[in-house]
């Protein structure tokens, strides 16, 4: 890694042609980046190769992966990396050190010119991007993933707390959120949920997108992608996500023991979080300890022969703004059970490529399984029906659409920027249909 005293090559120039179009300089400020392991942290990678391989100038600043700050490139990508420092209700993650973090993105920001600012959270790294853009009257764009119920378990808020702290932390993103000239969403559900949180202006619901191409029906390789994950050949319900108390695993193992009563069933679990232990335990109690297959973190090349050794894809998470995992596994051509809760209903037609269930309703997500495990037919048209909603969240048009959005945010003139410390008018935001299924 480039120590921060060696700058990264600044390419000049506000009318650089990429694939025919103007060439944008974008820095995209994340707290979350791989090597973490949650769907922002994958979007914001896919957004930011997704854009450099279209030949725009992109640069991305996040907490560093090993503590130290410094420059690197990765995938095409400029990453300037930040001072962090490991958070401790979360082994997995590190957090950018706030001291010094404004300065060093003032210079930072009036180095690169960037054309525009890409948020992906309200958080340390991206509240202070957003804050030095204005002040040099770059515009800003936020996407918001954020679900206060995803910090509960990691930061050990107590039940009785949730409803105080999860308002106390909308209202402190929706005052951040006011701050940028766009604002957009995953779902229309989510845009909704930061509307009903207070937020008064527009916001525009833009899939995060999927490589359709990457996941897609294989049924010829199902057995031999079970035997690559040591998989029983049997009928198997995937779930791919952070093994956490949001996501309702246990309703998934629970359902399982009903449905092996009936069914030669399996669950496969695609992940790592803080209940694998107690997950373990239950499928022990519950006596399917042998049809629980914990398969533990699944490298993203890999991924896609995860969803190919599955029958179908589960998955009871109340907090999930859109679910990429859902999506991929779709997209691969799997029928979907999943919780009757927040986007989730979004992607999940019942009785055509799947069903919903009452989060913690066990029987009803039982027999859900069932109707689809059984009927061999019904499981195929179902998938085949999954496969067609996910071809509306093709990642090509969420990149259209995001570089439709920097280009209607980006100031013409001096260079692409606009030298002003006065705040950016919101623009008008046009009257289109959003990209995203129904």
């Amino acid at each position: 890694m480039t120590p921060l005293s060696q700058r990264a090559p600044l390419r000049t120039g506000a009318r650089e042609e990429a694939d025919g179009h103007d060439r944008l300089r974008v820095l995209i400020a994340a707290d979350t980046y791989p090597p973490d392991v949650n769907g922002a942290a994958y979007f914001t990678y896919r957004l930011a190769t997704g854009l450099a391989a279209r030949g725009h100038d992109v640069h991305v600043v996040c907490a560093s992966p090993v503590g130290e700050p410094g420059v690197s490139v990765r995938d095409g990508v400029t990453m300037h990396h930040l001072r962090s420092a490991s958070v401790l209700v979360h082994e997995t993650m590190r957090t950018t050190v706030p001291m010094g973090i404004n300065g060093h993105l003032t210079r930072l920001i009036d180095r690169l010119r960037p054309h525009v600012v890409h948020a992906q959270s309200h958080f340390t790294a991206s509240r202070a991007a957003m804050s030095r853009a204005r002040m040099a009257g770059v515009p800003v764009v936020l996407t918001n993933h954020f679900m206060p119920d995803n910090l509960f378990a990691h930061a050990h808020v107590p039940a009785r707390l949730h409803s105080l702290v999860g308002e106390l932390a909308w209202r402190d993103m929706v005052r951040v959120a006011h701050a940028a000239d766009y604002v957009t969403t995953p779902t229309r559900r989510a845009a909704d949920l930061l509307t009903e949180k207070g937020f008064g202006r527009p916001v525009e619901a833009v899939s995060c997108g999927i490589d359709l191409e990457r996941f897609h029906p294989r049924p010829a390789e199902r057995a031999a992608a079970r035997e690559r994950f040591g998989l029983p050949d049997r009928d198997t319900v995937a779930f791919v996500g952070r093994l956490d108390e949001e996501k309702r695993i246990d309703d998934l193992i629970r359902a399982l023991a009903r449905v092996a009563e009936r069914r030669d069933a399996q669950l496969a679990l695609v992940g790592i979080g803080q209940r694998e232990q107690e997950l373990r335990r239950l499928a022990a109690e519950l006596g399917v300890a042998d049809r629980v297959h914990f398969l533990g973190f699944v490298p993203d090349a890999d991924l896609p022969q995860v969803y190919v050794a599955a029958d179908l894809f589960a998955i009871g998470s109340v907090a999930e703004l859109q679910s990429i995992a859902t999506l991929e596994a779709m997209s691969t051509g799997l029928p979907v059970v999943a919780a009757d809760a927040l986007a989730l209903p979004h992607l999940v037609s019942a009785g055509h490529n799947g069903y919903l269930y009452t989060p913690g309703d066990i029987a009803t997500l039982a027999e859900r399984l069932l109707a689809v495990l059984e009927p061999e037919r019904a499981r195929t048209e179902m998938g085949a029906a999954s496969r067609e909603i996910a071809r509306r969240h093709d990642h090509r048009r969420s990149l259209d659409r995001f570089t439709e959005i920097y280009g209607d945010v980006r100031p013409r003139g001096l260079g692409g920027l606009r030298r002003s410390r006065a705040p950016l008018s919101p623009p008008r935001q046009r009257t289109r249909r959003p990209v995203i299924a129904a």
